[in-house]
């Protein structure tokens, strides 16, 4: 890295600035069949350059000064449009393309006005779209995706190590992910199997043109979603020639190309590498992971109603312990005594066809999915004994969608169907400490689901576009049992509406039920017998009805102020048969989310206010501030505490401010800014009397749960505050972007539960209690807390 930077910075000093000499060209097309939208006037958005496109609308623009680069775009019938956004560099021209939305009414007449923050009529509220230049630059972000959205409404977190994408009060395996249409299982390193959590991101931002986060209000082609969406845009290979990019960040290095292969045919390619092993190991954490990664995407436009596109993606990750550690404090030995070694893979490949017809859209998509998850724990981590867990999976996602739309006489139709085949396998040892005595969990399984899907939507303007009225449908079903096999129990309406009072000032409405099916890990635990054990006890899909109502300004093409109120009531909610409790408030944690007996009996609910100002130019500032009041609780038909039997659940923060600014400065310097507070979130005590007998806590090699006490604790609030300085340099052939982020700059402790840890002799052996030999004399230890100061220089050179 050191050489790295003097070979930069000596570059820098001889090299000569080229400025404004950067290009951009594209394409304006339309959205209701890819047609060409001849003569569109195109401006380049804050300055006052521009052209006209061409009457197969293409257009490009010369001399533009280099940096992050948005359109607005005009035409008549169609509305006006701001693009997302492009980094344009002297060394290369920058590819963007348009899409624009016709209208029946003239220009002069359209109510709502063109607007950095564009909506969608099927979703009028709970949808942010995100673009680059935010994720890039991101303070404390890494240019990590499940980071950057805690910048918004209603997120949260488990703790601050990790991705967990936790909205509006719903737990982290409710969320949905997809990468240019193509359905991706997770999108983070070191995944909660069953789940969607980790502590990195494994897509490359360098990838991504922009996102679309859903936190309500779904559209009718998704399934299988309950809290969030994440909708990746991706953009295509450089069509001029080839191009690198090199990259050292707080955690990796990596290295994407892209460029043609023929004159209709461009790739973008990437590879990935952590060395946070070697870091964590001068750190002398209890812990040493290591990832890989690699992406792909392959495009072909065949003509001028057709392109293909093929997009890979792949990960490695290695967990060891650092067994190195002499004389570990209480805290690293608490974790080295219960947390697993990991050997993790995955990938997801996929194909998109779509073809443009006159007044229509077809769009196929096929993809595979393969996930591969193996744990296992020696006591004392002493591999010379036997393993108390020994746990190796695998899931494998197989499908297909096709999706139709068109639009007639001002409706905008669309409807498709999807199948697809799921097979997963588990073979499980595990010991543990069950009803007073040591139990076995050893098990080997295998499942074959095939699931099935169709949708339909529709919607329309009215009143010079106004007021606009949207409704959707789904049907799901699968095999799993007679539960799960009739599409009509799956029956998903949705309606949306968004009324125009003022030209500024609109009302938006959503009401919808979705559904979503159990985890593979719970629809494939099985008893010692191989018999799986949740079909036997009629699993369902989860259900959860939402009903979004809230208000937006837009006093200005640069700024948006929503305000929102939630609430989201489930039914059919996991209920685990040993622990008594809903598992609503699992799966926040490494390892293994819903491989237990569970039943479809347990409740839940949540509900809030949001409130979000964004700003493209606050006094200078790109600007998100955001604050969510909101509660989070499940209910069972076991007797808890708690008002009429609701309990918490471990996402109940009730408070989450965000404050997230930056700035551009002269010579290319930005800084930025990002404040974020939570609300102290609930906690369930150990069971010390459990925990203490020797066979209970070396069979797990830690605690266990009080779940009589089900969340009726709180830890504190906890906030941090993180900085990022940019500096970029264009130089004729290349560029580099250097930059120093600084993660919790006041050093801030996510407070996590006192512990429990069995007392060491002179020689290091646990003492037991005296007279009682069967029982380790634990010691209280009280927790640090998760946080410090983390301090990370990067490069990012293009040439």
């Amino acid at each position: 890295m050191r050489s790295l930077l003097a070979v930069a910075f000596l570059l820098i000093g001889v090299a000569s600035y080229a400025q404004n000499n950067a290009a951009l060209s594209g394409r304006i097309y339309s959205s209701k069949n890819g047609a060409p939208v001849p003569f569109a006037t195109i401006a380049v958005w804050g300055t006052q350059q521009g052209t006209i496109a061409n009457e197969n609308g293409e257009y490009e623009i010369k001399g533009l000064k280099p940096g992050y680069v948005q359109l607005k775009v005009s035409a008549v019938g169609f509305k006006p449009t701001i693009s997302g956004e492009v980094l344009a560099t002297n060394a290369k021209r920058a590819i963007l393309d348009v899409e624009m939305e016709e209208t029946s009414v003239s220009i002069e007449e359209i109510t709502v006005r063109a607007n950095n923050f564009r909506k969608s009529i099927d979703s009028p509220v709970s949808l942010s779209r995100i673009g680059i230049e935010e994720i890039e630059k991101n303070p404390g972000g890494n240019r990590d995706i499940s980071k950057v959205i805690q910048s918004f409404p209603g997120v949260s977190s488990a703790a601050a190590f990790r991705n967990d994408i936790i909205v509006r009060g719903g737990g982290p395996s409710e969320n949905k992910f997809y990468l240019d249409g193509i359905e991706v299982p997770t999108i983070n390193h070191f995944s909660t199997q069953g789940a969607s959590g980790g502590p990195v991101g494994v897509i490359n931002v360098d990838f991504i043109r922009e996102v679309n986060f859903y936190s309500g209000a779904f559209p009718s082609s998704s399934n299988d979603v309950l809290s969030s969406i994440l909708d990746f845009k991706m953009i295509d290979g450089n069509k001029d020639k080839l191009k690198f990019r090199a990259t050292v960040g707080a955690s990796d290095l990596g290295l994407t190309l892209d460029g043609p292969i023929s004159d209709r045919t461009t790739f973008i390619a990437s590879a990935r590498r952590s060395y946070l092993q070697l870091l964590f190991k001068t750190l002398k954490l209890p812990f040493l992971p290591t990832y890989n990664d690699i992406q792909l995407k392959v495009k072909t436009k065949i003509n001028s109603k057709q392109e293909i596109s093929f997009i890979g993606l792949g990960a490695y990750d290695i967990s060891r312990l650092n067994k190195s550690i002499s004389n570990p404090d209480e805290e690293q030995r608490f974790i080295l005594n219960y947390l697993p070694e990991n050997d993790q893979w995955s990938y997801t490949l996929g194909v998109v066809y779509k073809q443009y017809r006159e007044k229509s859209v077809n769009t196929w998509v096929v993809s595979r999915s393969h996930f591969f998850n193996k744990e296992y724990k020696y006591p004392s981590n002493d591999e010379s004994q036997p393993r108390i867990l020994d746990y190796s999976s695998a899931e494998k996602r197989n499908r297909l969608r096709f999706e139709h739309s068109n639009e007639v006489s001002g409706y905008k139709m669309g409807y498709g169907a999807n199948v697809g085949v799921d097979e997963y396998s588990n073979s499980t040892f595990q010991l543990g400490f069950k009803n007073g005595a040591p139990s076995t969990t050893d098990y080997s399984s295998s499942l074959n689901l095939f699931n099935y899907g169709v949708f339909f939507n529709i919607a329309k303007s009215y009143l010079n576009e106004k007021l606009s009225l949207a409704l959707g449908a789904r049907l799901d079903g699968n095999s799993y049992s007679s539960s799960m096999q009739n599409p009509l129990k799956q029956v998903s309406p949705r309606f949306s509406l968004s009324y125009g009072i003022t030209k500024e000032v609109f009302f938006n409405f959503n009401l919808g039920r979705y559904y979503q099916a159990p985890p593979l890990t719970s629809m494939g635990y099985a008893s010692a017998n191989g018999e799986l054990v949740n079909k036997r006890n009629g699993l369902k899909y989860i259900q959860s009805d939402h009903l979004v109502a809230g208000f937006e300004y837009r006093p200005s093409e640069k700024d948006k102020l929503t305000l929102e109120g939630f609430y989201k009531l489930y039914d059919n909610y996991l209920f685990s048969v040993t622990d008594s409790v809903a598992i609503a408030s699992k799966g926040g944690d490494y390892g293994v989310f819903g491989n237990e007996e569970l039943r479809s009996t347990a409740k839940g609910s949540s509900y809030g206010v949001e409130l979000m100002y964004r700003s493209k130019d606050f006094y200078g500032f790109n600007l998100v501030g955001a604050y969510t009041l909101f509660w989070s609780r499940t209910k069972s038909s076991v007797n808890r505490s708690g008002a009429n039997g609701w309990i918490p659940t471990s996402w109940d923060n009730r408070n989450i401010v965000t404050l997230t600014g930056s700035r551009m400065f002269g010579k290319n310097w930005e800084a930025g800014v990002k404040w974020r507070y939570l609300g102290g979130s609930p906690y369930t005590p150990y069971d010390i009397d459990k925990s203490s007998i020797k066979e209970a806590y070396d069979a797990v090699g830690g605690l266990y749960f009080d779940y009589s006490q089900f969340n009726q604790l709180r830890l504190g609030s906890y906030q941090q505050l993180d900085l990022r300085v940019d500096k970029t340099y264009y130089l004729k052939k290349w560029s580099m972007n250097f930059y120093v982020d600084i993660q919790n700059v006041l050093a801030s402790k996510q407070k996590r539960a006192d512990v429990y840890l069995p007392e060491l002799d002179a020689n290091g052996k646990p003492i037991v209690v005296p007279g009682n030999p069967d029982r380790y004399k634990l010691k209280k230890v009280e927790m640090k807390g998760s946080g410090t100061i983390l301090p990370t220089i990067g490069v990012i050179l293009d040439f």
